[in-house]
């Protein structure tokens, strides 16, 4: 049985908001001064709304209740806890409470068609339960947004029939309800702007507020798929010009760690909590119900923090992060020199990682298997100071992910499907920063013309055809098998063919090469022999001739 289509209708609006989060997820990260000035806002957010896709996709998983078995109930309620759970950071936090507030209203009307007047009361709801999380509402944040976004919207169904019959059909709701949206969202866009009059945190600093600003980010997403086009226009926002100082009670600025963990258990009162975590830092949220809570603090001491509720329950995912690294990998890529062409690239291993950045790259890491998220690829060539970027992939694997990635990028982004790690050094040798995408590409395609690449590895299982057994030295030029053996035959075999017409043969040692190179017992031709250190941890040696 296929999954309920209400489900997946909900589920294609929650993606939609996550996909233009994730579109400008790094500006996000780059605006935030408030509470204190840390760099993941973005990412605290895009983590919330991913934890109510995973839910959603497990209700809906197999497909066998549909959403009257299921019951609005029960899918409100496990979608407000998923987001309590996976939220991170103060705005992670206030926005699970945003969620939180809108299904409680979801819950409060049984039976009724979600229109543009259930959708003004649920943004009424979810304004108010994010103020009372907070312990000390601060006006000019994403609380005042919200609450803005709702009376706008209110105010224009007063004077509007934005109801629904019972019988209308799924394009007429989704039409309906975008366009009430679409004057939250302007009345968002005004919030935002206001916001510096409002908090002289984001005044001196010559920002508006991350957190109001993703919100707006996220409705406009809502809408982009409640209407299947491209999402309203939005205003771009720096970050700031200097950073802020410190203003009572509301910025960290002496504690380290965003302290963030769930408690599990029976008759929990958020309120019994919050002296004792005063005591050992601040930015305090607790929210959540008599079963589940969920902590946020600045601390110094994590640690004490979560023993705070050692005899309460049980404490759950744990998330601990450094803001004081934070801030000094923003302040250094926001200093980063402005070039027209920048190149990211997809690497494994640290030597390649280091020989990649000495060419003025920068680098994604792939892990073992050469297998970035989308996510990765799309947050690295956000945050580069360049008009365009050339993503360099290193391996076809990688490629649809990094093609998904510069679409939802707001920046120039050109994939140069590389294939190899070998080839991504000669394109990434190639760019000229100072030049054009276009100019570049030609470049590159041109290095990429005269390269030969090829590879010696241990066989992860042994050959049907029984030439060689697991363990044994497999070797490659391009895509096909050449040789296999021993380790010293197996790269003699391969530098052979590679060295033949060559002037320059390229060898990377892996990270658990099983011998060391001995140019003198290589068939190197004419060809000088480069070698340097790789550290790949799947392949022995890499290798391109040119």
């Amino acid at each position: 049985m296929a999954a309920d289509p209400s489900i997946v209708r909900f589920r294609a609006v929650v993606e939609g908001a996550l996909q233009h989060l994730e579109s400008r997820r790094q500006e996000i990260n780059d605006l935030n001064v408030f509470p204190v000035a840390d760099g993941d806002t973005g990412d605290n957010m895009a983590l919330t709304l991913r934890a109510v896709i995973e839910e959603l996709d497990r209700l809906a998983d197999g497909g066998s209740r549909s959403l009257d078995e299921i019951g609005r109930d029960e899918i409100v309620q496990s979608v407000a806890r998923a987001a309590l759970l996976g939220a991170r950071g103060n705005s992670g936090v206030i926005l699970s409470q945003l969620v939180r507030g809108a299904a409680e209203e979801l819950i409060s009307r049984p039976g009724e068609l979600v229109d543009p007047v259930l959708v003004a009361a649920a943004l009424h709801t979810a304004a108010q339960r994010a103020y009372g999380s907070v312990r000390e509402p601060v006006e000019g944040t994403m609380l005042t947004v919200m609450r803005d976004m709702a009376t706008a919207l209110s105010r224009e169904l007063a004077h509007s029939s934005c109801a629904l019959e019972g019988d209308a059909d799924a394009e007429v709701q989704n039409d309906l309800i975008a366009t009430a949206l679409e004057r939250a969202i302007e009345a968002g866009e005004e919030s935002v702007r206001r916001g510096p009059e409002l908090l002289p945190a984001l005044r001196e600093a010559g920002v508006v507020d991350s957190g109001g600003y993703a919100v707006v980010v996220i409705f406009a997403g809502v809408v982009a798929a409640l209407r299947g086009a491209e999402a309203p226009e939005l205003d771009h926002y720096a970050g700031p010009v200097h950073r802020p100082h410190a203003h009572g009670d509301h910025a960290s600025e002496t504690y380290r760690y965003c302290t963030n963990f769930a408690v599990s258990g029976g008759d929990l009162q958020s309120s019994d909590w919050q002296a004792a975590l005063a005591e050992i830092g601040d930015s305090i949220l607790v929210v959540g119900d008599a079963h589940t809570l969920k902590v946020h603090v600045h601390t110094d001491e994590p640690d004490a923090a979560m023993a705070l509720f050692a005899d309460a329950g049980e404490v759950s995912h744990t998330d601990v992060a450094d803001m004081h690294q934070q801030v000094q990998e923003r302040a250094e890529r926001l200093s980063a020199p402005h070039v027209s062409c920048a190149v990211a690239v997809v690497a494994s291993g640290s030597g390649l990682m280091q020989i990649y950045e000495a060419q003025g790259a920068v680098t994604i890491d792939g892990g073992p298997t050469l297998n970035p998220s989308t996510e990765d690829m799309l947050s690295t060539v956000e945050a580069i100071n360049a008009d365009a970027v050339l993503l360099l992939t290193s391996s076809p694997n990688v490629i649809m992910a990094a093609d998904r990635a510069a679409e939802l990028a707001e920046r120039d982004v050109r994939v140069v499907p590389t294939t190899t790690q070998q080839a991504s050094l000669a394109a990434a040798l190639a760019v000229v920063s100072s030049a054009s995408a276009d100019e570049n590409l030609e470049l590159v395609q041109s290095a990429l013309s005269v390269i030969r690449t090829g590879g010696v590895a241990p066989a992860a299982r042994e050959d049907p055809a029984g030439r060689f057994a697991v363990g044994d030295a497999v070797g490659y030029v391009g895509d096909e098998l050449v040789a296999w053996g021993s380790p010293q035959s197996t790269l003699a075999a391969v530098i052979e063919r590679l060295a033949d017409g060559a002037e320059l043969l390229t060898c990377l040692n892996g990270e658990n090469t099983p011998m060391e190179v001995n140019e003198d017992e290589l068939p190197l031709g004419d060809a000088e022999l480069e070698l340097q250190h790789g550290g790949q941890p799947a392949w022995w040696w890499l290798l391109s001739a040119e």
